[in-house]
């Protein structure tokens, strides 16, 4: 009877731990740690005109609910914050990153962490292909994260472009 009930407990752990495995997403090892998330952030959202993007992996970065916030000057020169859901940067951006070629790479990371939570200034170039000599745009991302004890989820996202009138400061740039 013993034989009987620890043969029958094993079988059933072993279900569980079989659907478990098979139950885990593709993209899970993409979030598995802060490094994994950031560099998945920016390889989903880069690629040679043409390139269609993973907006299924662009998403699963993303807790529900989480926003991107660009900030810049509108029309009349007032700063501005307008918030996105992931759907709506997929609307209002997938398609200008696809018919015009768009690599976002980081060149600097400042992280800071605390428990559960970090926050990570990420210093960006922008280049329209992998062969461009000079970025045509950079800026840094304000990017906020959670660790929920299985992953890393980006909470937001909020950036600003560099400027004439904001240069990027020197301690955010790779030292040289």
């Amino acid at each position: 009877m013993r034989k009987l009930l620890l043969i029958t407990t094993l079988c059933y752990f072993g279900i569980l731990n079989a659907q478990d495995t098979v139950q885990e997403h593709p993209y899970e090892h993409k979030v598995s740690t802060l490094d994994s998330t950031i560099t998945t952030l920016y390889k989903v959202i880069s690629g040679d005109k043409g390139t269609t993007r993973d907006w299924d992996l662009f998403k699963h970065l993303f807790r529900k609910n989480a926003k991107l916030i660009p900030t810049g000057q509108n029309k009349e020169g007032d700063i501005v914050a307008k918030y996105l859901s992931t759907d709506n940067y997929i609307e209002t951006s997938g398609k200008w990153v696809v018919e015009n070629g768009f690599h976002e790479v980081e060149i600097h990371r400042v992280t800071e962490t605390f428990g559960n939570i970090a926050h990570v200034f990420s210093t960006y170039e922008s280049y329209r292909s992998k062969t461009d000599e000079e970025p045509f745009m950079r800026g840094i991302n304000s990017i906020q994260l959670l660790n929920d004890g299985k992953r890393w989820w980006i909470i937001n996202i909020y950036w600003m472009q560099e400027s004439e009138a904001n240069p990027i400061p020197d301690k955010y740039l790779p030292k040289k």
